[in-house]
């Protein structure tokens, strides 16, 4: 019975959480969309050239590039230290969105690895206790899914931390660099930033909702399989 006071609490928690947060992901695809501010970025480098330019201006020259038209989001690397360049040419966001990876590579180490270490052990401890549970071979289910839960606090946590920091930051990055480059007029460049101030505005809200929103589920998930099982 505990089990679906939980798993209602759970679904309930998603639907308010969905209302405060605003997520819509057809919003943000519509204001990532701007044919115009494409045009402006268009005249800026390619991406690996961009991302030399912003590491040189951190200071953090030694990060392996790689650039893959296939990939659907970008990404640092944290083992390998290497900047994984998503297929973002044609849009206006890759001068952003590529100074948001740079940043993750001059992030505290050790938070950085931790978060790569705890996560995969999370995720790990999550399936081996659903498998378990399912096969009915867990004894104690509330207290695995109560270390469940303060496990998924833990990586929401940091993980958020690292997502906000480089989130909040690309922004001023992106515009110091095109202020540098004097490529664009200052038109242009303001142009540029109000959309990243109006795409950031929902999108560090989404990218909260969705770290918590997986945890929940993860969560949501296990208490089902106990409930049945």
């Amino acid at each position: 019975m505990e089990y679906l006071v939980i798993i209602i609490f759970l679904l309930i928690t998603l639907f308010i959480l969905k209302i405060i947060f605003g997520y819509s992901k057809k919003q943000i695809k519509q204001l990532a969309e701007n044919k115009e501010l494409d045009k402006i970025a268009e005249k800026y480098p390619d991406n690996i050239e961009i991302c030399k330019e912003y590491l040189k201006m951190l200071n953090n020259e030694n990060v392996n590039i790689e650039e893959d038209n296939q990939a659907v989001n970008s990404l640092y690397i944290t083992i390998s230290n290497k900047i994984l360049i998503a297929n973002v040419r044609k849009s206006y966001t890759r001068i952003q969105t590529i100074a948001h990876e740079c940043l993750h590579s001059i992030q505290d180490r050790k938070i950085l690895m931790f978060n790569f270490i705890y996560s995969n052990l999370y995720i790990l401890y999550f399936i081996v206790i659903s498998i378990l549970a399912t096969l009915n071979s867990l004894p104690y289910k509330m207290t695995f899914l109560s270390i469940l839960i303060v496990g998924g606090f833990i990586y929401y946590f940091v993980r958020s931390y690292l997502e906000n920091d480089a989130m909040i930051k690309a922004r001023f990055l992106a515009k110091e660099y095109m202020e540098k480059k004097n490529i664009s007029t200052k038109e242009e460049i303001n142009a540029m930033v109000n959309a990243f101030d109006r795409l950031n505005d929902i999108g560090i809200k989404s990218t909260n909702y969705l770290l918590f929103m997986s945890i929940i589920l993860e969560i949501l998930a296990f208490c089902i399989i106990a409930f049945f099982r």
